[in-house]
């Protein structure tokens, strides 16, 4: 059974997948369209990361049985194109919370305490004369109420974690949980200091934190954006933060990606940025090839495959 691997996988990756003569990898480039329509041709199984696989894609791969999101979000899968030519989709809830979780916190402690700036002056020799302005706008996750739009896997690890620096955790889900704190979305944009976002892509959630969203929030706090772009109305947040309303965002995601150099919010000296890796080490890496391989002997075994969405 063949498998294709669309990503720029580095050197740690590819030790990680090894060599199966029984289940080859191919593994293709994201910006090699050349060598990834003609690995496609044979193959049946495909591990997907970012790139879209669109209609256009399995209508080429003829003999494709499985697309195998290596993460959690589908919204860059063409799903009915997929029921339509009867190819499973299936993704892997939980093997990335933990990196994300991780991630949400570095965001929320690098926009806070600026590290990024304090790094520049002190790679520059000028550590010890900072701008005054810039020590004033610093702060600490202790004290302040930080707000989890969505209650799944990582902000769940997350929570406990922000609660031990002494913050209260208030979050907003479908329905409360069995944690104390649930608010609805509303309220809890408006109480909030931090706001981190946790919750998939779909047509209900696209542009949810709009200009609207934005101006509820409490002046001077911060938005962390760890799960997908398209929730937030990017144009709305960079008047949000140039306006002063916003003290400053983490952002790892964007509503076009990759994004380019012109994006305005890369000229905001308050947002700390990073270019879609929450979910990417090692360890997640390790953990994705476990479900990605069983469901591979799933499929060839005609077993039900594991988290199955199509």
């Amino acid at each position: 059974m063949k498998i294709v691997l669309q990503y720029r996988a580095s050197e740690g990756f590819r030790s990680q997948i090894g060599e199966d003569v029984t289940h080859p990898v191919a593994i293709v480039d994201e910006t090699d369209d050349a060598a990834f329509a003609r690995e496609m041709t044979d193959a049946e199984v495909l591990w997907h990361v970012l790139k879209p696989v669109t209609a256009e894609v399995m209508a080429a791969a003829p003999r494709l049985k499985l697309i195998q999101k290596l993460g959690v979000g589908v919204n860059t899968i063409d799903l009915e194109a997929a029921k339509a030519r009867g190819i499973a989709v299936a993704n892997m809830p939980g093997t990335n919370s933990a990196a994300v979780a991780e991630m949400a916190l570095a965001l929320m402690l690098a926009v806070l305490r600026r590290t990024v700036y304090f790094d520049e002056i002190t790679r520059r020799g000028e550590g010890w004369a900072p701008d005054p302005a810039v020590l004033d706008q610093t702060g600490e996750i202790g004290g302040r109420t930080v707000g989890l739009v969505g209650f799944g896997d990582s902000a769940r690890r997350l929570a406990p974690v922000i609660t031990a620096l002494g913050a209260r955790v208030v979050y907003t889900a479908r329905s409360a949980k069995a944690q104390a704190g649930f608010l609805p979305l509303e309220e809890l944009l408006s109480v909030s200091d931090i706001v981190s976002l946790h919750i998939p892509l779909t047509d209900e959630t696209a542009g949810m934190i709009d200009a609207a969203a934005l101006a509820r929030m409490k002046p001077g706090a911060v938005l962390i954006n760890t799960a997908r772009g398209g929730l937030v109305d990017e144009a709305a947040l960079v008047a949000a933060l140039r306006s002063g309303h916003l003290r400053g965002a983490g952002l790892d995601v964007f509503a076009v990606e990759p994004a380019a150099a012109d994006n305005p919010l890369f000229a905001l000296p308050q947002v700390v940025l990073a270019p879609h890796v929450s979910w990417l080490t090692p360890e997640t890496l390790a953990r994705s090839l476990v479900v990605a391989r069983e469901n591979v002997r799933r499929l060839e075994s005609g077993e039900g495959l594991v988290n199955r969405v199509v």
